[in-house]
């Protein structure tokens, strides 16, 4: 299962990937009920969650009814407990939006949500992060999860989000995180294997470390990294997968 996901992802276009990614996993659930792990997205319970991304680390990763990874149950649960984002009347704006959220954050009805990519068949809007054609003021959340890292101009989409936030309004900015690092980046550096090498993937362009709240602070927004993932019992947190390494944090980014 491993080659056959490594393989797919690497020759299939993200586009394509988006469109029939459901289709496999209808395909391939029933070969993982079971009830080692729970999945507090979609509710479902398997005898394991799917392998997903590069290397070792790639095991137990993905959820096989909703597609969710450790990032997205973090921030589920996040939202839920920490956050009015189910209940409180709000506008939010979604870059990239991920599968497993989509039709459950718009079926919300206390929501007025909608999603952007620069060139995602499931996205509301076809927008650069960097330069947003939205007037200034007009979200109240905006969530843009595991983005930045492939962002030319970082500095640019920081100013973009703040612009479009209310007086108030808070962001959702995960990031791929390496702790044992300060970030860093090098444009010169282009060849495939060495970003990979560098900064984590192919398409990254900057590896983020220890130093994103700072990060954050710089660049004018006022930070808190939520200690959710900590304040849950460790049963609850292996059951379902929660994190990785560096990723324990869910960094919410207030204008």
């Amino acid at each position: 299962m491993k080659k056959l996901i490594s393989l797919i992802t690497r020759i299939f276009p993200r586009q394509m990937l988006i469109r029939f990614s459901y289709l496999f996993s209808l395909l391939i659930r029933p070969f993982y009920w079971g009830n080692k792990v729970e999945c507090p997205i979609c509710g479902g319970h398997f005898r394991k969650f799917l392998p997903y991304g590069y290397g070792e680390a790639m095991d137990n990763r993905l959820c096989p009814k909703c597609l969710s990874l450790e990032r997205h149950r973090l921030l589920w649960l996040y939202l839920k407990e920490k956050t009015g984002f189910f209940t409180d009347n709000l506008k939010v704006l979604h870059f990239a939006p991920e599968q497993p959220f989509l039709k459950r954050f718009r079926a919300l009805k206390n929501l007025d949500y909608t999603t952007a990519d620069i060139d995602s068949p499931i996205a509301d809007l076809h927008l650069d992060v960097t330069e947003m054609n939205i007037p200034d003021n007009q979200y109240d959340v905006l969530i843009c999860n595991h983005v930045l890292e492939h962002v030319d101009n970082v500095d640019k989409a920081f100013s973009e989000i703040k612009r479009v936030l209310k007086p108030g309004g808070w962001a959702i900015l995960m990031v791929p995180i390496n702790p044992d690092v300060d970030t860093f980046e090098d444009p010169s550096v282009t060849d495939p294997e060495e970003r990979k090498r560098l900064f984590g993937q192919y398409d990254h362009v900057r590896q983020f470390g220890r130093d994103y709240a700072d990060v954050l602070s710089k660049a004018g927004f006022k930070v808190t990294a939520d200690r959710l993932y900590y304040e849950l019992p460790d049963e609850k947190r292996e059951k379902m997968h929660l994190a990785r390494k560096g990723e324990e944090l869910v960094y919410v980014a207030k204008v």
